[in-house]
């Protein structure tokens, strides 16, 4: 499960980030995650679950923002919502197509106290 190495990753960057501000605490932490980001959503929350009371994000809240994954055809420059990263372009059916929006995973906001 790669999602526990990410959450070890995500909770170092807010820690590093509340205690370069003086912080005690992160009350809320914030991501966006893309829905073709080869992260498993149920996963990334059982990982946090599973060690965030060693952290200073105890009792955070953890929103998680899913980005809906889009495409952009490189024949006929179309632009389209796609569940999966080998998705043909419903326009002109081209396999020319590029990821431009869902693959994303970054931590949007913290909120320390």
């Amino acid at each position: 499960m790669h999602e526990m190495s990410i959450v070890v990753s995500i909770v170092e960057i807010a820690e590093s980030e509340a205690k370069k501000n003086n912080a005690k605490k992160i009350t809320k932490l914030e991501l966006d995650i893309g829905t073709v980001s080869g992260i498993e959503l149920d996963a990334l929350n059982f990982a946090f679950e599973s060690i965030k009371n060693e952290t200073m994000l105890k009792n955070a809240q953890i929103k998680i923002n899913k980005i809906k994954a889009k495409s952009k055809c490189e024949d006929c420059n179309y632009e389209f919502n796609v569940e999966d990263v080998y998705s043909l372009c419903p326009k002109c059916n081209s396999y020319k197509t590029t990821i431009i929006h869902g693959k994303e995973m970054k931590v949007k906001s913290i909120l320390i106290d």
